[in-house]
């Protein structure tokens, strides 16, 4: 099944891929990989949540936020080589979350992301990953991400 096959048995949709707010590109790449900037979780331009988690914001937003951020990640993937179906691997994934002291429940957000790559790519969705907690994100994100992705030559 394609990747855009799962995507709709998911009720899932890819966005438009977000633009840079700052000067940098989203994705660079290097032989077969995909190397991507911090994605955060946005929709047309807008963050679809602000907050830190264990406060305000629970572990279950904190998750949708994951998501929304790795859909966008997706979209600039897509937007790079054609089709989701080049996509190799997920190589690693590395999450911020911007925490409350006292929250440590970092991995259980970025769960979000991260079971949404298996889902999609099975066993190569499986990635390395480093959840951390952040004092502040860029305009205030509740998260996040940046990956490495493998994809066919």
């Amino acid at each position: 099944m394609s990747i855009d096959a799962k995507l709709k048995a998911l009720n899932l949709e890819l966005p438009a891929a977000p633009k840079p707010v700052a000067n940098y590109v989203p994705v660079v790449r290097a032989g077969d990989l995909l190397f991507l900037s911090g994605v955060l979780p946005s929709r047309d331009g807008q963050l679809v949540m602000t907050g830190k988690l264990g406060q305000g914001l629970s572990i279950e937003q904190g998750m949708e936020a994951a998501k929304v951020a790795a859909l966008n990640a997706l979209a600039i993937i897509q937007g790079e080589i054609g089709s989701l179906d080049n996509v190799k691997r997920i190589v690693k994934m590395v999450g911020h979350i911007a925490s409350a002291p006292g929250f440590t429940d970092q991995p259980q957000v970025l769960n979000g992301a991260s079971d949404l790559f298996v889902a999609l790519f099975g066993e190569a969705g499986k990635h390395a990953r480093v959840a951390v907690g952040a004092a502040e994100l860029p305009r205030q994100a509740p998260v996040e991400i940046e990956l490495i992705v493998q994809v066919m030559s």
